[in-house]
């Protein structure tokens, strides 16, 4: 099963919510950085090197916060999506290389923001406050 990996980035307790580009697929739709885990790379690995590619960054990954399967109609196959816990030492040197914007969120805004089908039921439970990132 192929797996994405993404990254919650917390910083003055707003999370880090990034637009893709209206060229891009799922055009304008709002996710979490991050993406496809390459063949003989660990999660950790991968997402440092996508949030690298993405946002110019060196993050420290922590733990796993949320695991969950999807597959979208288009594609043939279920992925594995698994959510982590990241840090940025400067946030404010994030850099935008791949995303149409973005932009820092309050947790129980997060609902306003039109979010890939993948990441709503994570969406949902962070701004419930069922789950906390704290």
């Amino acid at each position: 099963m192929p797996t994405v990996v993404a990254a919650l980035i917390v910083e003055n307790s707003k999370l880090l919510v990034c637009q893709r580009r209206r060229d891009d697929s799922n055009p304008l739709k709002w996710e979490f950085p991050g993406g496809k885990v390459e063949l003989g790379e660990s999660h950790v690995d991968a997402l440092a090197r996508e949030l690298r590619e993405e946002l110019g960054v060196e993050a420290s990954i922590g733990s796993e916060f949320f695991r969950t399967g999807y597959r979208y109609k288009e594609l043939k196959d279920e992925f594995l999506l698994i959510f982590f816990r990241a840090k940025v030492q400067s946030p404010e040197t994030l850099q935008n290389l791949v995303f149409e914007r973005f932009e820092w969120s309050e947790l129980k805004a997060l609902p306003q923001y039109d979010f890939l089908q993948a990441d709503k039921e994570l969406v949902v439970l962070l701004a419930s406050g069922s789950m906390r990132l704290d």
